[in-house]
Order: C-alpha cells, then structure tokens, then sequence
C-alpha cells in the first residue's frame, strides 16, 4: 500500500506564502510525476502544477510566475511554494502521484484560504 500525506495548508493573508509537502510512503518501487490539484468550493478539481521524475514542471496559467513545485526523490516528498497568494487560490489542496508497479494515490487534501 501507498499512502500520501499532506500538511502546510492554513489560513493566509492576501499577498502572503505558504509552502505544501506531501510525503509518499509504502511499497513504493519508483515514482514517475507528482501532482498538485486544487478544488475550490462549487468547482471541479483542477490540476494546478505537475512535476516529473527528472524535475520538469508545468502549470496552469492562472499560478505561473507564484507557484513553484519541487520534489525531493530521496525523502519521496513533492513540495509546493505558493507566493503573492490572491483571496482565488482558496481551496482544497491535493497531492497525487503516479507510481511505477502501483498505479495512481492521492493525498487526502489539506485546506489553504486566503483572506483578511
């Protein structure tokens, strides 16, 4: 079995930061990408950054030039920085990863808000 754990989310001013982990543990072979979704309150769950074995990363237009994902293959962790954070970023903040021999885990989510 594989399991994801995320943790940093929290409440944040507009403007503000917040760094994400998610951590995989288990039967773990290899991991290919590592994922960040989002689901806000009403909305679908989007892909907001992908992450490949070797450290090439996309994202959605909306978080381009705010938002920086990394990963630590030794440690198995995935890391998402989010800075000039705007009231929209609010949602539900999940990892997933897409793993050799396994298939694909997602984490169980972790709340960020941006508010005053």
């Amino acid at each position: 079995q594989v399991r994801l754990v995320e943790s940093g989310g929290g409440l944040v001013q507009p403007g503000g930061s917040l760094r994400l982990s998610c951590a995989a543990s288990g039967s773990i072979f290899r991991i290919n990408t590592m994922d960040w979704y989002r689901q806000a309150p009403g909305k679908q769950r989007d892909l907001v950054a992908t992450i490949t074995t070797r450290g090439s990363t996309t994202y959605t237009d909306s978080v381009k030039g705010r938002f920086t994902i990394s990963r630590d293959n030794t440690k198995n962790t995935v890391y998402l920085q989010m800075n000039s954070l705007k009231p929209e970023d609010t949602a539900v903040y999940y990892c997933g990863a897409d793993l050799v021999h396994y298939g694909y885990a997602w984490g169980q989510g972790t709340q960020v808000t941006v508010s005053s």
